[in-house]
């Protein structure tokens, strides 16, 4: 008796470390996002520049995604339960932004393509009015997999489903093993159809690298770089991708070993990658750089 109670408290003490830790680690990728985003929307020229533009989507993308996500850990955490049908309202934000920001950044590939090796009619293509009309393609585009998932559940689900009290999680909203598999066939190919759009955009851009000279191959070898760190990026929320299906999978098992998964899964291909990827190509630009040390200095000076 003893002997169990031990575990129960141990167990229940590291829940709440896991828990407050992660809230910690939440609101610090949160503050370092929002400081982006605030050196962002700082110049003009970031605002009205396409590449930029498209960076500053994935930051919003990503810091919504994370704090959508953070609340129903809340929920979990608190045991607190909610009517199934608005389960599935919150759920539309992870189902829709997980795929926005690969997506926004295979656009953002194109986008260095067409510079580098269209740069005539790059001021054309890549306009701030057609970037903005690109940011709706790519909310179109991305809502593809959010519709084919709501829909198999509406079609699946009785009325009686949508009033009952559960903790939302997604794996229970998708109450059927063919709506997991289908959710999983349709992220994988639209990771497909990503994966050749980079790769066909680095090829050409190599090409464009070996005929260059001087500042041209200089240009094209940065912009080279940049390609690679998209198609990092892309593999990250590839893995991304991969979390609900293993989280679904242990949950199967055992629920204990799910809490301590889907923590690690959060803080390892959520967190990590939502905050340090843009991090990393802010400070690999030095227009955005210097943009950014000057906004981190002025807040220091203003303490």
């Amino acid at each position: 008796m003893a002997a169990n109670n031990s575990l129960a408290g141990d167990d229940f003490l590291n829940r709440n470390i896991r828990f407050f830790s992660l809230q910690f680690l939440v609101m610090l990728f949160l503050s370092i996002n929002l400081l982006l985003i605030v050196t962002f929307f700082q110049k003009e020229y970031f605002y009205t520049t396409a590449r930029y533009i498209l960076f500053g989507v994935t930051l919003l993308s990503d810091s919504l995604l994370l704090f959508v996500t953070d609340i129903l850990l809340v929920f979990i955490y608190f045991h607190i339960n909610i009517q199934v049908w608005l389960c599935i309202i919150i759920c539309v934000v992870p189902f829709l932004y997980l795929t926005v920001t690969p997506v926004t950044l295979t656009a953002m590939t194109l986008e260095r393509y067409v510079a580098i090796c269209m740069p005539l009619r790059h001021g054309d293509l890549c306009s701030t009015r057609n970037t903005m009309h690109g940011i709706l393609i790519i909310h179109g585009l991305s809502s593809v997999p959010c519709i084919v998932i709501l829909s198999t559940i509406f079609v699946s689900a009785s009325l009686s489903f949508y009033t009952k009290y559960w903790v939302c999680l997604v794996e229970l909203v998708l109450l059927q093993a063919w709506q997991h598999h289908l959710r999983s066939a349709v992220y994988q190919f639209q990771f497909l159809i990503l994966c050749i759009m980079i790769v066909f955009s680095y090829i050409k851009i190599m090409k464009v690298a070996k005929a260059a000279s001087g500042e041209d191959k200089k240009s094209s070898r940065k912009g080279l770089r940049t390609v690679l760190l998209h198609g990092f990026q892309l593999l990250l929320c590839f893995i991304q991708m991969w979390c609900p299906f293993i989280d679904a999978a242990v949950l199967q098992v055992n629920y204990s070993l799910y809490e301590i998964v889907r923590y690690l899964n959060f803080v390892v291909f959520y967190l990590a990658p939502r905050c340090l990827s843009p991090l990393i190509y802010g400070l690999r630009d030095e227009v955005f750089y210097h943009a950014l040390k000057n906004v981190a200095l002025y807040k220091r000076n203003n303490m």
